[in-house]
């Protein structure tokens, strides 16, 4: 797996570089693990302008713009919440793209409706803002943070 989400990192910088892209990053299950697969590659500086850990809610609301609304009614781990934080991260870093992840890595957490392995990603351009659910069902806390990370950096490609 890590070998694998060095390579998708390695192809975001590659794209990203030949179209004069950026990119930044908003996590909070991963805890900077896109951030920092990014910034293993060589050249990484020249697409990713920053990201933020948001691990708390005061800090999903502060630093990154998520209403108070989203966090008291669809809670942290949500599709509003992922989309928000892409949201409010393309803002902060003035990038062309973000991703956010947001979710239950384990072993605790979780809901009936979100368990453990559920992961919200969302991503923000100029034109659109989307989020993919995933879920990593019977995984480590190291599965579940890869596999979004992964996911996350896939959705940028893509975008």
């Amino acid at each position: 797996m890590k070998e694998e989400l060095f390579a998708l990192a390695g192809r975001l910088v590659a794209e990203f570089s030949q179209k004069g892209l950026t990119v930044s990053t908003a996590e909070s299950c991963t805890g900077g693990l896109i951030a920092k697969s990014l910034t293993d590659i060589p050249g990484s500086s020249a697409v990713l302008a920053g990201g933020c850990v948001s691990y708390t809610e005061a800090v999903k609301q502060k630093v990154l713009g998520v209403p108070e609304e989203i966090l008291k009614t669809k809670t942290a781990v949500s599709e509003d919440c992922a989309k928000a934080m892409a949201e409010g991260a393309r803002k902060l870093f003035g990038t062309d793209v973000a991703v956010s992840a947001t979710g239950y890595a384990g072993p605790g957490g979780g809901t009936e409706k979100d368990p453990v392995g559920t992961v919200y990603i969302g991503l923000a351009t100029k034109e659109k803002v989307v989020c993919k659910r995933i879920f990593v069902p019977n995984a480590t806390r190291e599965q579940v943070r890869e596999e979004a990370a992964k996911t996350a950096i896939e959705m940028a490609i893509e975008a």
